[in-house]
């Protein structure tokens, strides 16, 4: 359940909630359901050079991720403005917004950073998505 650990951090109402709260907790289960389905899932938008440099690491090393172009999703913006809480305030984009084996690992920095020091592949093997 380490996805819930990242994702409840955001506060989602409660039995008496209104419409914008109805919404964020949709938004929440489609974003679980996706990532909690697939070892890798990576929310992108088209033509976003940044969004294209982390899939293209991940299918240089082997792995397929699950990409969502939230440009191309009718509740993109909405997911677009969860992932953005999600990342935090000094995150400057919500995409690309990386998830391996449930959790969120962060965006191209984060994938960059984890790829040079040696983390990534283990993360990526831990979560079945390489096998080598």
């Amino acid at each position: 359940m380490e996805v819930e650990n990242q994702l409840l951090g955001i506060s989602l109402g409660s039995s008496n909630t209104s419409n914008d709260e109805k919404k964020m907790n949709a938004v929440y289960d489609k974003v679980r359901g996706l990532v909690t389905g697939n070892a890798v899932v990576v929310f992108t938008i088209s033509g976003c050079c940044m969004c294209h440099v982390v899939k293209q690491l991940l299918f240089s090393l082997g792995v397929g991720p699950t990409v969502v172009e939230l440009d191309r999703e009718a509740a993109g913006p909405d997911v677009l403005g969860f992932l953005s809480r999600i990342a935090g305030e000094g995150q400057q984009n919500a995409v690309p917004a990386v998830f391996v084996g449930g959790k969120f690992v962060g965006g191209v920095e984060t994938l960059m950073a984890c790829h040079i020091n040696g983390t990534l592949v283990p993360l990526l093997k831990d979560a079945g998505a390489l096998w080598l």
